[in-house]
């Protein structure tokens, strides 16, 4: 490493919280680690940071879902239990909004609220690992988010993963189903477009996992966090092709994991929702009876799983996201013309880490250039993820190795764009070329 003798933060307050920060490793550091350190540095030193690390959003919320969550509120809702399956109006909205920007055929019932699309994936796998007891657990299509491993573990349930870079198009088939042909295979969960590395899966590639899942009879969780947040088509338009690409095009074993907190910009209020298909909803899995009173697997996610985790969620964000559904089902709210803002950051970064030796480590979709959204991922010669993880805080840029999303790059460091605005671009500029010119790149 290069001495630390004139960085843009104090290094010897860098030194001292990290070494008090009890993280050994900066490779293996939890988002939530590298966030409480970033801050304690902050306090310190009176710096602002390039917030890189975290996937919080940055934009303000809809006013259509707050006014309608201030009048709940003043309706008396606070003091009201919410039903388990949902506000029916959200129900309601929610299979409108999974016709209009899905193209799927969705009842109501099968629409469920969850506390964030966070708790929608527990819940799943509490259901979804458990109706077969030769079945040991998940596959995650990585890289992808680690809490989602992490919550397979407390559950004591088993995963597999692999990293699909080099196994995008037909070649996703054969690796796939090496894992499937085994027997043991509960589920399979990936993201789309994916976190961490903003690769988006093609229509061919989601037919055959949609394909297998029915052949080998495998429910596919699909985390749609990100809804149409892939700019490089428009997904806005209700009832309109092109629709934002889903495995429920291929399979009825699908469940739908979706978000408020990005798309939305609504995180706060911790909501999001589960879209099961309608065939899985009512199926009945006579292994299911070892845990739930019913072997239904609607029943079971319902007032199994979710009842005994939260036994609902908030009541009146309720009220406020099925106002935004329905302003955007109307066609009264573009929700993607929103968050484009997001695109045209990850632009700014991107050229500059370009500019300055750093490399943009997964940066196709097969044959195509990577859309510029709310992540990116990105290398610089000659240091491991976790050095590089460390080293950058010299500078005041935090991110979060690759190392921990099941990546095969662990060279690489993942970007979220969210925290960054554009009035920091000077700053940014200024700290990656005295990274790089401390750091000078090897060219022979």
């Amino acid at each position: 490493m290069a001495k630390r003798e004139n960085t843009p933060i104090d290094s010897q307050v860098v030194l001292e919280k990290i070494q008090n920060s009890g993280i050994q490793d900066m490779g293996t550091a939890g988002i939530r680690e590298l966030v409480k350190l970033v801050f304690q540095i902050e306090a310190e030193t009176g710096a602002k940071y390039i917030r890189m690390e975290m996937g919080v959003p940055g934009l303000p919320a809809p006013e259509v879902g707050i006014q309608a969550q201030i009048e709940a509120l003043k309706q008396g809702v606070a003091s009201k239990y919410s039903m388990i399956d949902g506000l029916p109006a959200l129900k309601e909205e929610a299979a409108r909004f999974g016709k209009l920007f899905l193209n799927i055929d969705i009842s109501p019932d099968s629409c469920l609220p969850t506390v964030g699309s966070m708790q929608g994936g527990f819940a799943t796998f509490l259901v979804a690992n458990r109706n077969n007891h030769n079945r040991k657990g998940t596959l995650f299509i990585d890289p992808g988010f680690p809490v989602q491993k992490q919550q397979c573990h407390v559950l004591g349930h088993e995963y597999e993963s692999f990293d699909v870079y080099n196994y995008r198009g037909p070649k996703l088939r054969e690796k796939l189903e090496s894992y499937l042909q085994t027997g043991q295979i509960s589920s399979i969960m990936y993201s789309n477009p994916n976190n961490p590395t903003w690769i988006c899966f093609t229509e061919q590639e989601l037919q055959i996992i949609g394909e297998l899942s029915q052949k080998y009879d495998v429910t596919v969780i699909e985390d749609l966090a990100y809804f149409a947040m892939d700019f490089r088509h428009d997904y806005s338009q209700p009832g309109q092709s092109p629709y934002q690409p889903t495995v429920a095009h291929y399979t009825d074993n699908y469940v739908l994991l979706l978000s408020t907190s990005k798309a939305f910009s609504y995180a706060g209020e911790r909501l999001g929702l589960i879209l099961v298909s309608d065939t899985l909803f009512n199926r009945r899995y006579p292994d299911l009876t070892r845990y739930y009173p019913t072997d239904k697997f609607g029943h079971s996610l319902i007032y199994g799983a979710l009842y005994t985790l939260t036994a609902g969620t908030s009541h009146s964000a309720q009220y406020g996201v099925a106002a935004m559904l329905k302003a955007v089902n109307d066609g009264q709210y573009n929700f993607v013309e929103n968050v484009k803002e997001y695109g045209t950051r990850a632009r700014v970064m991107k050229r500059h880490m370009v500019e300055n030796g750093f490399k943009i480590v997964y940066d196709r979709d097969e044959d195509q250039p990577l859309a510029d959204g709310f992540y990116f991922t990105f290398s610089y010669p000659g240091f491991s993820g976790g050095e590089l993880v460390e080293e950058l805080l010299y500078y005041g840029i935090s991110a979060i190795s690759l190392q921990i999303t099941g990546s095969d790059h662990s060279e690489g460091l993942r970007a979220c764009v969210s925290q960054f605005s554009l009035d920091q671009e000077a700053d940014l500029a200024d700290r990656l070329k005295r990274f790089h010119a401390d750091h000078p790149v090897d060219k022979t």
